[in-house]
């Protein structure tokens, strides 16, 4: 069977699968059910949309070119019916590409919301300045992009920097976004702390989580011990005397969170979700770890130890270096101006797609 033959197959499959979801989701009563179902669906519909426009385009392609081979004498109609070809022609390989990158391996949490890590790294306090900008990019990024931003749980240094912070971002495609900023970033300039004028060579490492649902994760609650515990931080009377912080201890993986919200019943929820999104982490490391050679080359693999990007302010650059990418803006950048990066870098990782769909077919 050739290349071509087995892509159009699998065409073909997706769509057959498509109608089998949306025929059980019409008559599926159990809840669980419908949500994993009700998901599929959605991840299946933008590529089926696809295959009908690229078919739809092929029918017209086919019709145009029967009709210029029995144009015979009238000229005039043939050459009309070729610019019309001619026109459908061009259109034809963007429709057959942006179909193709649909079917291609993607990860099956790109549309979901995102926990945010963020932890100083070497550097003593200029490293916890560097993360609280870090934090702050974030911040006003997930704001351009109409993202709900939720501030967790954060641990200050004395002079504005942030040792560790922990915050929810919640949205349409967050993870898909944020995904590659999980790795080191180095950050080189004159520290605020430093008398002599020297550059100073910092990093601060993200992690970037996909929030699972319920149906994703199951918790067994004899396997949580959940305490009690006076809040710490900016707060004012209330932190100081009230138990209202919440700390989760996994027992049979020993992960423990804590929020430290003004409200004892939403640190709880929130502290269940920071723990499933944990738990359902450390299940995709594990199932990556047995796929370690399928992903030696992927972009954001989640190696944090790697250095990703570095931000340079004596000469106002940011390199993104698994693509070898400099741009010199880097006051809009830390101002929330990540798109040019963050585009590039998907750009990179779509053409991987692609190729690893080449390959397999």
């Amino acid at each position: 069977m050739s290349d071509l033959a087995r892509l159009e197959r699998r065409l073909r499959q997706a769509v057959e699968r498509y109608e089998r979801v949306e025929a059980r989701l019409a008559s599926a009563t159990d809840g669980a059910e419908i949500v994993r179902l009700g998901q599929e669906h959605a991840e299946l519909k933008p590529l089926v949309d696809a295959i009908s426009a690229l078919n739809t385009q092929r029918a017209e392609v086919a019709s145009l070119e029967a009709m210029v081979k029995d144009s015979g004498a009238d000229r005039e109609m043939a050459a009309l019916a070729q610019d019309e070809l001619d026109a459908a022609h061009e259109r034809l390989p963007a429709l057959e590409r942006a179909t193709m990158l649909l079917l291609a391996p993607k990860d099956r949490d790109e549309n979901a919301s995102a926990i945010l890590e963020i932890r100083a790294g070497t550097g003593g306090e200029e490293a916890a300045l560097f993360a609280g900008d870090l934090l702050r990019m974030y911040q006003r990024y997930a704001a351009r992009r109409g993202w709900r931003f939720e501030l967790e749980d954060v641990s200050e240094t004395g002079i504005g920097g942030v040792k560790e912070a922990v915050a929810s971002v919640t949205g349409n495609g967050v993870f898909g976004r944020l995904r590659f900023e999980s790795g080191v970033h180095r950050v080189q300039r004159v520290p605020e702390t430093e008398a002599g004028g020297r550059i100073h060579t910092s990093a601060a490492t993200v992690a970037v989580l996909p929030q699972p649902s319920e149906v994703d994760v199951q918790i067994d609650d004899k396997d949580l011990r959940i305490d009690t515990m006076r809040a710490s931080g900016a707060g004012g009377q209330h932190v100081n005397k009230t138990d209202s912080a919440v700390r989760i201890t996994h027992i049979p993986s020993g992960i423990v969170v804590i929020s430290q919200l003004k409200s004892q019943h939403q640190n709880r929820a929130q502290a269940m979700m920071m723990l499933r999104t944990k738990l359902y982490d450390a299940e995709r490391e594990r199932q990556a770890s047995a796929r370690a050679a399928e992903r030696k080359g992927q972009i954001g693999s989640g190696d944090r130890s790697e250095r990703i990007r570095t931000y340079n302010f004596p000469q106002g650059r940011v390199t993104d270096h698994r693509i070898n990418l400099t741009v010199y803006n880097l006051p809009e950048v830390v101002d929330g101006a990540l798109d040019p990066i963050l585009d590039a870098l998907a750009a990179e990782d779509q053409a991987r797609r692609l190729a690893a769909l080449e390959e397999e077919a």
